[in-house]
Parts: structure tokens; C-alpha cells; sequence
């Protein structure tokens, strides 16, 4: 115990002397007020991989979230390098740190070498970075970036040691010692050839140990472009779009990523309290020189981690504090450590919409992390994925459109990767089960110290994974005649189904006998493990290539001849949920969505003139729109190559062909573009529209009597300032949802993420079948349910991974439910009583009556019948036991209606 208290007391000298080493930097202090720019709206994107991959792979989903930037600011950063990009020993990249100056002036390269570079370091390499010859050959280049010049260097001995003495840091190990010493050479640079200077000639963009950043006045993705950083690999890249709310704007400087020590930071969002942060750091002798709050999120960062020493869920912790109903949901010994964290720093914790992003070199470790965090209040969208097989990637974007744009870029290198994630999931701010942050780490396996594994953990050490045991398909393998099980009796129930219309058929065909046969069943036939193994990944394939096999043929059968039943049957089998055995649902969904691609590509387009039921629309033929002919009924519009929002997204095209005269329009190959389902104007009903892989934000906003389904998760700014109508989502939603609506009717497949419903009035009618993670139906003001007005049914179930329904453990976790509300209604199914009134804001819980009832149970068979989730088996059943509905379920209604009679309207 007493050597536990003399290392404790050890560490806080240690602080103490730190934080006194940086005395000499108060007269670098200048706090000049800086007035923000327009609140960000930034794009921020990351991924860790166990194997190194290209940079191509951050220019893709960059590209992709372009609309969130403006060409103003962009950069990326990169951790876990390979030593032959940057012509470096292993030894070299993984002890020297890589100093790289931004020459903004490149007559101070020979200045800044001599006064900072050449008297303090042993240099092992030194050179400019590559570029490409002409700046103005990156598409959208605007301004010159500046050359950079990279150092591999340690800090030469007799300048640590009298560096040491001098500041008093000698009971530092040698390493903490040349840390710091590069960290502060770093300030003293950046005060001589930048901050204090009207004119700014040269700054370090990072300082650290195989990581590196590089950023531009431009996109994120020109950076990777001009830097010629394409083919370079990594372990982990992080990437952002659009310059910072506070600071110097339009200049490299002011862009992110910003560098700690070994971390760099981007964010989404705009700080309240810049202020109080910065005299935070003020008062530890910590002065920011860019102006920004990127800056100071890293910097206290790199205080809390390098400094104070403060394991990860602390600095987390201290960042975006637990508080309220979470807090009390904590055990006793964390409230009692979290109370202090918070009051040392709870005045420095970012106050405003952020989202972090963070990737780090583990030096300790000998590994590399992505690291994301959301604000106690998630009011910035973020999305997080993992992928595991043969390779395995944990990716975090701020949106999911991105994830996948991600990972199809990976499928172009490598087929190990598939272009759909294993599992996504969103984070829930300064919560009890998550704490709002995911750590990605990777680190040496096992089994196998030249290998890397990929372990991905919450806040509170909590790992996340997908189920194990399970294959990814080698979609690189040709289609044979099925190997297994498939007999031709099989082949003529599938004729007879296709012939026949029959949907049911063959979607209980795929679902029992393509996935009910996988190789768990032949383990009994097998005795060594090894040969096991082999013969499991045999048999697997087989499975696979049977699926495969499956949707070619319904692809073929019916591409031509009868489309409309193709499209319906791969749908169908694309939205349920089922067992899955040893097979990735993420590789049946490639599968299935392959085979609809076939079936929508071979649809004529519309300068062919055909009489097809389906006519299609692309980028290169989009100035062929015209009115429907003949028999021509549902327009397939390939969303690739068109813009991701204004004139030319295929939304505004849908809205030109309704114009024409179209009334069912089907988008496929959606990457992030927006606005789907928007625009149509007043008194739409009788307007169809479905959209496949990645529709992206607003989707429906506005809508007024039109049917929208989303084939998948859907992102943020749903059904904004609704009408009426109808939307179906076959997935997760993102932020936002139903913000200001004023009707329609929605199902939701899975969950919603923060503050669905805020603002909403009128009559809106949802039916979210997962959960939703703060703030639903905040300011609520649609009247009386039993009258007219709107409500929400919260189902509270998840699926596993055996594509069964459960109950989550809270069905409503987060706090703020129909806060402040002064109409409507939340009925939530609670049979655990899970529910208590810190949960409220303005409030009550009813119990339902029958007249609840007979209101909701019409939107509870339609989601029966869109979702197959059964009244009587998922809903009403408890523990096997079948309940009646006031067993079941609970009512919330704003406080002001308590006063009404439950039975009033029996």
C-alpha cells in the first residue's frame, strides 16, 4: 500500500513539474478574441485495420461527405505506417519522431532547420514531402498548399540532459524527458514563425512517432491527392472536412487534424465555453496558437494522457462527463472517482455539439487506435462499424454512407474486405453502458507478435464484437452448379415459384433451405479439430456458392421477363432478419444486393424506347428525361455520378420526372446523395418511393402524402417538416428524425438515434420496433392521441445475432422522454418496469386503456405485416408467457393531461 501511495504521490510531482517546465510560454499568451465562423457542419471519418491499407481508401468516404466541407479547410492524419513508404528502417519509424513543418514561406526552411532542427536533434532522415508538380492538376485545388519538410530525428543526449536539469523534469523517464523536449521545441517554433508574427512563415503540423498529418486549404481528400499520399499504407487513417468554427480560417494552419503529442484530433461541432477552456489551460501553462477548438481539444488531450496520466475512461470521462440518471445508474465506485474527475475539470469539458475523432500511436503498447467520443448531448452525428474475418477494420464516420464508401474502396484492393459492415451501431453520449466513446485499437496478436488483431472496447472496457465462428464469402470465387443440397426437384419449385408470382415461396426456400444448411451441421462426422477446420471452410463455401447460385438465377429468371417479382423476392430476403448460421449477413446482403444490381441494370433505359414496366435513369443519359410511355410505370434512377445535393442529385431528377407525369421511382446505387422522397410539393399521394444501399440526409423531409422505403439504414434529417404520408425503414435511423414534422405515418425496422421527434406537431404516427437514445418527442405538441393527435410506440427489441428478437434491457435509456411536451403521447413496451420518472421532463406514466389500444393496434399489425414482428409471439409474450397489453405496455403523456380520467374515453 505505501509504494502504491509513493507512485501515486510520484505521478502528481511528475504533473507538478510539467506544468512548471511550460512556465516560460506565458508570454506566448495572446488571447485575442476570435470571432466564429458559421457553425460547423463538418464531415470527419476514420478506420483502423489490422493490415495496412492505401490512402485511397480516406480519399473515398472524404469524396463522398464533400457537402460537408467547402474547400476552405481538409486534412487527414496517419498512424501505423509501413517503414519502406517512408524509406525509413523499422527501428527508425517505430524510436525517431517524425517532425514535419509546414514551409508557408520557403525561404524559413533553412531558418527553422538551423534555429530548431540541426542544434537539438540527431537527424536520420530529412526531406521535403513529395508532391505532384502542379497544385492546380487536384481537382478543386484552389490555393497552393505549402511545401513540408520531414524530419526523423531523437533529441541528441546532452540536450535532454541539460534540458532535464533546467527544468526540473529529471524524475522523468528518458522517453517522458524527449517527449516533452520535442513538445515544447515544437511551441517555441510555432510562437517564432507563426503566432506572433502578422505574416505567417512556417508551423509544425506534427510531432510524433509513426504518425503524421497533413492539411490544406481544400479538401480533405486534394490532400491525399497533392501529397501523393495514395499509395502509401497504414493501420489507421483519419480524415476531415471543412475549416474550424474559431481561429484563423482559409489557411493550413487553422485546418484539422491538430496533433497532441502521439494523437491526432478532428471534430465536428463548435465549442460554447472556448473561452473557459482556454483559461483553463491557461492556468497549467498551456496556451493555444492556431485559436481554434480543435487545437484545445488536443491539448487537453495530451494533458490529461501525458501528463496527469489519466487511464482513457478518465480523459473520456473528463471530456464528456456522466451526469444525471446516468450518473445514478453508475456502481458505487465509479460515482465516487467520476464526481472527482468532474469537479478538478468539468469547467474545461467541451460545452456544445463535438464529435472527436482521434487516432494514436500506443507506443507503450506497440500498437495504433482510432478513438471516437460524442458530447454528453450528441447533437453531431456519428455512425461506428466493425468488420472481422480474415482482416478485421473498425471504422467511425459522420455518416454511415461513408463507412461503406470506405469499404467498397477496400473491396477494390483487397477481397478479403466485403463493402457491407459485420455490425453498425451509433454511441450514446456520457451514458452509463457506453460513456459515448469507442476505442478501436490495434495491437500485436497473440498467437502471432508479426500480426496485428483488432480489439474494440467502450469506455468502460466493455468489448464489442460480432458472433464467432462465422465466414465471410470469397465473392472473388466463380458461381458453379450448386455443389450441395440443391437437388432438381429444387430447381423446379423455384421455376414454379418464379412462374407463379409466389414471393412467400421462395423467401421461405432461401431462408430455410439455403440458410438452414450451413457446416454446423457436419461437425459430428468430423474428429480432429484441424481437419475440422478445413472441412467446415469447404462445406461453407459450398453454402455460399448455393446462395450465390440462388440469386443469380431468380436474377436471370427474372430480370427480363418479370422484374417486379425479382426485385420483390431479392427484397424481401434482403429486409427480414433470420438465422444465419456460419454465414456473415453482411455477405448475404452483398449477395442479394449484387443480384439486384444485375436486375436493375439490365433494365432498358429511356432512350431505348422499349415497353418495359421499368425504364431507367443514369448520370450519362439524364438529359433523356421524359415523359412515361405505354406501359412504362417505375423509373430506375442509378444514383451514381450524380451530386450529392442541389440541381444535380438524382433526387432533384425524381422530383423533374414527377413533373412528367412518373409517380414510382426506385433509387439504387445510393452513395450519401440527399433529399430522396423530398421536393414533390403538396398533395403527393399515390407517389412511391424506394431506395436502396446509401440514401443519405432529409430523405422525406416535407413529404406530403407519398410512400417512401428505405431498404436499409437510413441517416439524419428524416421526415423533417412532414405532412402525411408514409415511410418504412428497414434498418437504423440516424439524428434528428421527425424534426418539426406535422404527420405520417413511419416504421422503423431497428432504432433512432438522438432527439427523434423534436418540435413534431399535428398527427404524426411512428412505430419504432428498437429504441431511441435521448430526448424523443421533446416539446411534443400534437394534441390528444384519442382525439386525433400524434403518438410513438417504442418497442424496445433488438435482433441477435441468430436473427431472433429480444427485449433490451432498457427499452428507453436515455433521459428527456416527451420533455416539455404539451400534446401526444409515447406508448413503450415496459414489462420490466424498467421505466422511472427521472426519465421525465414534464411528464406522467398512465397505464393504457382500451381505447390506447384499439388506437394503436392497427400500426402494430401493418408493422407485423412490413417487419414480421408478431403481435401475439414478439410483443405480447413475456418471458414465454403471453400478457395482456396493460401488462405490457406503458403511456406517457405530458403532465398537464394527468388530470384526465384513464377511462375517460373507455
Amino acid at each position: 500500500m505505501a509504494a502504491i501511495k509513493n507512485k501515486k504521490l510520484t505521478n502528481i510531482d511528475n504533473s507538478f513539474a510539467y506544468l512548471k517546465a511550460r512556465e516560460e510560454f506565458k508570454s506566448y499568451y495572446n488571447p485575442i478574441a476570435s470571432s466564429p465562423e458559421a457553425e460547423g457542419g463538418c464531415g470527419v471519418t476514420g478506420f483502423a485495420c489490422t493490415i495496412p491499407v492505401s490512402g485511397r481508401n480516406i480519399y473515398e468516404p472524404s469524396f463522398q461527405m464533400r457537402n460537408r466541407g467547402n474547400g476552405k479547410g481538409g486534412g487527414i492524419a496517419v498512424c501505423g505506417l509501413i517503414p519502406e513508404d517512408m524509406c525509413v528502417s523499422r527501428k527508425v519509424l517505430d524510436e525517431d519522431y517524425i517532425i514535419q513543418i509546414a514551409l508557408l514561406d520557403d525561404s524559413a526552411h533553412t531558418e527553422v532547420e538551423k534555429s530548431f532542427i540541426t542544434p537539438f536533434f540527431n537527424i536520420d532522415q530529412a526531406s521535403l514531402i513529395k508532391t505532384v508538380d502542379d497544385y492546380r492538376s487536384v481537382p478543386s485545388l484552389e490555393v497552393k498548399p505549402p511545401n513540408v519538410a520531414r524530419y526523423f530525428v531523437r533529441v541528441k543526449q546532452d540536450v535532454l540532459e541539460r534540458f532535464a536539469k533546467e527544468k526540473g523534469l529529471s524524475n522523468l523517464s528518458p522517453r517522458e524527458i524527449e517527449d516533452e523536449f520535442v513538445f515544447q521545441n515544437s511551441l517555441r517554433l510555432n510562437n517564432e514563425f507563426y503566432s506572433s508574427l502578422g505574416d505567417k512563415r512556417a508551423f509544425v503540423m506534427s510531432h510524433a512517432r509513426n504518425l503524421i498529418i497533413l492539411k490544406i486549404v481544400g479538401y480533405a481528400e486534394a490532400a491525399v491527392q497533392y501529397y501523393c499520399m495514395e499509395d502509401s499504407k497504414a493501420h489507421v487513417w483519419i480524415a476531415h472536412q471543412r475549416y474550424p468554427t474559431k481561429g484563423r480560417v482559409w489557411h493550413p494552419g487553422g485546418a484539422h487534424p491538430f496533433i497532441g503529442l502521439n494523437e491526432a484530433l478532428v471534430h465536428n461541432g463548435d465549442f460554447a465555453n472556448y473561452h473557459s477552456v482556454c483559461e483553463y489551460l491557461a492556468q497549467r501553462n498551456l496556451f493555444p496558437q492556431f485559436l481554434t477548438d480543435t487545437e484545445v481539444s488536443v491539448m487537453l488531450f495530451d494533458l490529461m494522457s501525458r501528463v496527469y496520466k489519466y487511464p482513457i475512461e478518465y480523459i473520456i470521462e473528463a471530456l464528456a462527463p456522466t451526469t444525471e440518471l446516468d450518473f445514478d445508474r453508475l456502481r458505487k465506485e465509479k460515482k465516487h472517482i467520476y464526481r472527482e474527475i468532474q469537479t478538478a475539470h468539468s469547467h474545461a469539458s467541451p460545452d456544445g455539439p463535438w464529435f472527436f475523432i482521434i487516432a494514436r500511436n500506443l507506443v507503450q503498447e506497440k500498437g495504433f487506435q482510432l478513438l471516437g467520443i460524442t458530447d454528453t448531448a450528441m447533437l453531431r452525428p456519428q455512425v461506428f462499424a466493425l468488420q472481422e474475418g480474415e482482416v478485421s477494420i473498425g471504422l467511425i464516420c459522420s455518416e454511415k454512407q461513408a463507412i461503406d464508401a470506405t469499404l467498397a474502396s477496400l473491396v477494390k484492393e483487397d477481397k478479403r474486405f466485403t463493402p457491407i459492415a459485420d455490425k453498425y451501431w451509433n454511441a450514446r453520449g456520457g451514458s452509463y453502458s457506453d460513456g459515448g466513446a469507442f476505442l478501436m485499437s490495434i495491437l500485436p496478436d497473440d498467437k502471432n507478435q508479426s500480426k496485428y488483431k483488432l480489439v474494440i472496447n467502450n469506455k468502460f472496457g466493455i468489448p464489442v464484437s460480432t458472433k464467432q465462428g462465422q465466414m465471410h464469402c470469397d465473392l472473388s470465387l466463380p458461381i458453379i452448379k450448386p455443389a450441395k443440397n440443391i437437388q432438381e426437384k429444387d430447381i423446379l419449385e423455384l421455376d414454379a415459384a418464379i412462374q407463379n408470382n409466389d414471393v412467400s415461396s421462395l423467401y421461405l426456400y432461401f431462408k430455410d433451405k439455403l440458410l438452414g444448411n450451413d457446416y454446423s451441421t457436419v461437425r459430428l462426422f468430423v474428429d480432429k479439430l484441424a481437419e475440422e477446420a478445413e472441412y467446415k471452410k469447404k462445406i461453407l463455401a459450398d453454402d455460399y456458392n448455393n446462395l450465390r447460385w440462388f440469386a443469380e438465377l431468380v436474377a436471370d429468371k427474372t430480370a427480363k421477363q418479370n422484374p417486379a417479382f425479382g426485385i420483390e423476392a431479392l427484397t424481401l430476403c434482403m429486409n427480414r432478419r433470420y438465422p444465419t448460421g456460419a454465414k456473415k449477413r453482411s455477405s448475404i446482403l452483398t449477395i442479394l444486393r449484387n443480384a439486384l444490381e444485375k436486375i436493375f441494370s439490365s433494365q432498358p433505359l429511356l432512350k431505348e424506347n422499349t415497353d418495359s414496366f421499368f425504364v431507367r435513369l443514369t448520370w450519362e443519359t439524364r438529359n433523356e428525361l421524359r415523359p412515361p410511355k405505354g406501359n412504362e410505370k417505375i423509373l430506375l434512377i442509378d444514383a451514381r455520378g450524380f451530386t450529392s445535393e442541389g440541381e444535380t442529385c438524382d433526387a432533384m431528377f425524381a422530383v423533374q420526372a414527377y413533373n412528367m407525369g412518373w409517380k414510382h421511382f426506385i433509387h439504387y446505387n445510393c452513395r450519401g446523395t440527399r433529399f430522396h422522397a423530398a421536393g414533390f410539393g403538396a398533395g403527393t399521394r399515390g407517389i412511391r418511393v424506394d431506395c436502396y444501399d446509401n440514401p443519405g440526409d432529409y430523405l422525406g423531409s416535407g413529404m406530403d402524402g407519398l410512400e417512401a422505403y428505405i431498404h436499409g439504414n437510413a441517416q439524419d434529417q428524416l421526415c423533417q417538416i412532414s405532412k402525411s404520408g408514409k415511410l418504412v425503414v428497414y434498418g437504423d435511423v440516424g439524428q434528428t428524425f421527425m424534426y418539426g414534422a406535422k404527420g405520417g405515418e413511419i416504421y422503423v425496422m431497428g432504432n433512432v438515434a438522438g432527439r427523434p421527434m423534436i418540435n413534431a406537431v399535428g398527427m404524426p404516427r411512428v412505430v419504432i420496433n428498437g429504441t431511441a437514445l435521448d430526448f424523443l418527442a421533446e416539446s411534443l405538441m400534437a394534441g390528444n392521441p384519442l382525439k386525433g393527435g400524434g403518438f410513438a410506440i417504442v418497442n424496445g427489441l433488438n435482433y441477435d445475432d441468430e436473427g431472433n428478437l429480444y427485449p433490451i434491457e432498457l427499452p428507453y435509456p436515455g433521459s428527456n422522454l416527451l420533455s416539455l411536451a404539451s400534446g401526444g403521447a409515447i406508448y413503450i413496451r415496459d414489462p420490466f418496469n424498467t421505466l422511472v420518472n427521472e426519465q421525465l421532463n414534464g411528464g406522467v406514466y398512465r397505464k393504457l386503456t382500451n381505447n390506447d389500444w384499439k388506437l394503436i393496434l392497427p400500426y402494430l399489425e401493418e408493422n407485423q405485416r412490413l417487419f414480421g414482428i408478431d403481435i401475439k409471439k414478439d410483443l405480447l409474450t413475456v418471458d414465454g408467457e403471453l400478457r395482456t397489453f396493460k401488462e405490457v405496455y406503458k403511456k406517457v403523456i405530458p403532465a398537464k393531461d394527468a388530470e384526465l380520467d384513464d377511462e375517460e374515453f373507455d
